[in-house]
């Protein structure tokens, strides 16, 4: 199925990469972008890929535009309101990687094959990407309260894009721990570290829970990590799950949701990057962009099934 990358910063250059080194049912028909000098653009036609700096409008100018019938949206949510009318309305599908959440929230483990026929899919964000899992995989067994995530990422690793998204990665991570991770109530942070050298993307997972027993817990979160593993080999877990107990002489008060009695299990994760791009420290990067692969090609695999049939 051959597929067109809009946005030729980090991450549609790491995306670029990955589809061309490892997908056997995707095809990069384009690459577009709006600086002509990017080095994505650079690389991409050194690839023999179309390309034009020209934006959505270019690619809809190139030859083979007739031809794509998925495209990933790498720029910002801003930007990707408009992608999305002229997409859509071209009858392409829409693979979503900024916070825009105009189409549904997908992570493939979770609910990968939910949404396949859906016109617009939101991959969420890296930090969503990275810990929806962990507390799907714990609500799936016990109440979950109250969800909290930290995502650290290297400063060298959030290109513009990234940075003008701040405030749309907190909200729509958020949102997206509540209904596709199953919080009741949920809060999301970023941390850009410019730390010399860079350090590897970190997140922290708090969760507060009810109903299940500690080795319960810690066994979901092991079967959780393995499962994403399959397709992000850089994610891993930095040591066992770590939980406190919280009772009527210690309780632990939830900022605009009460006072909160119970468990809460902490949950230590590092992605290392498989550095198609950027190097090993992008884990931002590479969770990211394994998402959408996997997602387009579940997408790539139902059509292809149906044209069989």
């Amino acid at each position: 199925m051959k597929v067109a990358i809009i946005g030729s910063g980090n991450i549609g250059t790491d995306l670029m990469m990955k589809v061309m080194r490892t997908s056997d049912v995707l095809e990069i028909a384009a690459f577009v972008g709006i600086d002509p000098e990017s080095d994505g653009l650079r690389r991409a036609t050194q690839f023999g890929v179309a390309t034009t700096h020209g934006g959505i409008e270019g690619l809809m100018r190139l030859p083979v535009w007739s031809e794509i019938d998925l495209v990933f949206d790498a720029t910002s949510a801003g930007a990707h309101r408009r992608h999305s009318e002229l997409t859509l309305a071209a009858g392409k599908v829409m693979v979503d990687l900024t916070p825009a959440a105009i189409g549904p929230y997908v992570v493939p483990v979770v609910n990968g094959d939910e949404y396949l026929d859906a016109p617009n899919v939101n991959m969420v964000t890296c930090g969503g990407q990275a810990t929806i899992p962990i507390v799907a995989s714990i609500a799936a067994i016990a109440k979950v309260h109250y969800a909290e995530i930290v995502a650290s990422i290297a400063s060298k690793s959030a290109g513009p894009g990234t940075r003008a998204n701040i405030d749309e990665f907190t909200q729509t991570t958020a949102r997206a721990l509540q209904s596709v991770g199953g919080a009741a109530a949920a809060k999301a942070l970023i941390i850009l570290n410019p730390a010399e050298p860079p350090m590897i993307m970190r997140d922290t997972v708090y969760v507060l829970y009810s109903g299940a027993s500690e080795a319960q817990i810690s066994d979901a979160v092991a079967g959780m990590v393995s499962r994403v593993n399959e397709y992000v080999p850089g994610y891993r877990l930095k040591q066992t799950v770590q939980f406190e107990s919280y009772g009527a002489t210690n309780p632990v008060k939830i900022p605009g949701h009460g006072v909160y009695e119970g468990v809460k299990a902490s949950v230590f994760l590092e992605v290392e990057g498989a550095a198609h791009y950027l190097p090993a420290y992008a884990g931002n990067l590479d969770i990211m962009t394994s998402a959408a692969l996997k997602i387009a090609e579940k997408i790539a695999h139902r059509k292809l099934q149906r044209v069989a049939a």
